[in-house]
């Protein structure tokens, strides 16, 4: 597996192990910090690399410096030709995980909104051993954060303490991860990911006033999904229609699409990865690394 030996701060190209952020910069001090997770795929044939979804990754980066009165910040153009960059540097002959991070990277105050600095990197990510086979998940005690305390459609380093939690209770108690609530009782999300339900043969997915991350991979699941003719229902979700559920998976950059067989030990389904997830994950592969045509505007080629 490749090796990342350059990384990108501030735009400045450097070895991997000269980046620095001071321990007290208010990044680190009160993770005050946003970014995005993306993925450059290979194609199987050419080789070639391309980035897929980057100018809607860049769309919700802006989105969240915005929110967090991150000023003066990095331009679009910058944060683009930095990842594009980054990739011809480290010269990966595989996929690449791409982090794109905004930060206050100087000491402050919880008030401090500048100086702001940046970092793009990109690194060998391997797929969970059960990406085929699909997870076995538990819904967990700790509730998802909510708009009004810690917005979750921002994508901030902040907000994944609470996943953590969870995921950390989860692997306590046996499971591969976790499906979290709202405060209400609603299923919201899993750490990191999306959740997809098959009910009578329509596809359902909490909507985005469920405390969920507003996902690039749920979007194109959804722009799939419906040109594959499923139904596709956007609304709040119980957490019983988990156990009625045909199929549930879950859907993220970093996690692509996974299915899940079983919930709270009992089992989805026929109790292993269904036939829509497994069309899907199937699309989706074939998207992602333009082995078809269709949704070319998706791919960035490196």
């Amino acid at each position: 597996m490749w090796q990342a030996k350059q990384i990108i701060q501030n735009g400045r190209l450097m070895p991997w192990d000269e980046a620095r952020l001071h321990p007290l910069s208010v990044a680190v001090a009160y993770a005050c910090c946003v970014f995005e997770g993306m993925r450059a795929y290979r194609h199987p044939e050419t080789s070639k690399l391309s980035v897929f979804r980057m100018e809607e990754h860049l769309d919700r980066l802006e989105q969240g410096i915005k929110i967090m009165r991150l000023h003066p910040a990095p331009t679009r153009a910058q944060l683009r030709e930095d990842v594009l960059r980054v990739l011809h540097a480290n010269e990966p002959d595989d996929d690449a995980y791409l982090r794109l991070m905004v930060y206050i990277e100087a000491m402050g105050s919880m008030a401090s909104t500048g100086p702001v600095g940046w970092t793009a990197a990109a690194v060998p990510r391997e797929r969970s051993e059960k990406f085929r086979t699909g997870f076995a998940v538990g819904v967990s005690s700790w509730a998802r954060i909510a708009d009004n305390a810690s917005p979750p459609r921002v994508k901030a380093t902040a907000n994944y303490h609470a996943g953590r939690l969870a995921t950390l209770q989860a692997k306590a108690d046996g499971y591969d991860n976790a499906i979290i609530l709202t405060a209400v009782g609603k299923v919201s999300e899993l750490p990191g990911a999306c959740l997809f339900l098959l009910r009578g043969g329509k596809l359902v997915t909490p909507g985005v006033t469920s405390d969920i991350l507003e996902s690039v991979t749920r979007d194109t699941l959804i722009v799939l999904a419906t040109e594959l003719g499923f139904a596709v229902e956007q609304r709040q979700v119980d957490r019983t229609e988990l156990y009625c559920a045909e199929e549930v998976f879950l859907c993220g950059t970093g996690q692509e699409l996974v299915p899940i067989i079983s919930v709270d030990r009992l089992p989805v389904g026929e109790g292993k990865p269904g036939p829509v997830a497994l069309r899907l994950q199937q699309r989706y592969e074939s998207v992602v690394r333009g082995t078809t045509p269709d949704h070319a505007e998706w791919r960035t080629p490196v």
